[in-house]
């Protein structure tokens, strides 16, 4: 599946669920949808769980 299609049925799952559920079913959609999608880069392998967790390298910085 291309991104085009992904994007389109994602869109439409939003548009149902803010038609028929309200604000509160369009937001609680949009974040377990955020949810999947990151979940299924870390199954792919593109991002690691710890890349959400280490600090920023910034340098010696220290005040």
């Amino acid at each position: 599946m291309n991104m085009a299609v992904a994007g389109l049925l994602a869109g439409m799952a939003l548009g149902f669920a803010g038609y028929f559920g309200g604000f509160g079913a369009f937001l609680l959609v949009a974040a377990l949808g955020a949810v999947g999608f990151v979940a299924g880069r870390i199954l792919d392998g593109d991002i690691e769980p710890g890349d959400f967790f280490r600090s920023r390298d910034r340098g010696d910085r220290r005040r």
